[in-house]
């Protein structure tokens, strides 16, 4: 089993962090972006794309600031997850996404999220 990589890309977001929370943090929000469709039974999502669902756990949250989850298939350390930052001068908000990928795919991941953002600051009007 290969290491997977850690990465963060941060994308400058034109939002409030409580406006901008909901669409990481509810399945409703998540559904308009990231996937086709996703439920929730406590703190386990369910992703569905076309005919493919993925299940992650909600493992770690502060609302309007971050939130963290783990892909159940996976077993080992890594997770994906979402930080909104406030500039304490400029006020500005950006979007930090951390999450992990093979070696050989950081890249290609990098680029999935960056489609993935680009898709939720189309959705928010940012």
């Amino acid at each position: 089993m290969t290491e997977k990589i850690k990465f963060e890309i941060e994308f400058p977001i034109h939002s409030s962090p409580a406006f901008l929370y909901q669409y990481l943090s509810t399945p409703d929000g998540l559904a308009e972006w990231f996937a086709d469709n996703v439920n929730s039974r406590s703190d386990l999502f369910t992703f569905i794309w076309d005919d493919s669902e993925e299940e992650a756990k909600r493992v770690s949250y502060k609302t309007n600031e971050r939130i963290r989850y783990k892909w159940v298939a996976e077993d080992d350390d890594t997770f994906f997850e979402f930080k909104i930052q406030v500039d304490a001068i400029t006020k500005d908000v950006s979007l930090i996404v951390t999450a992990f990928a093979d070696d050989d795919e950081v890249e290609e991941s990098k680029m999935f999220w960056e489609n993935q953002i680009s898709e939720l600051k189309h959705t928010i009007g940012a």
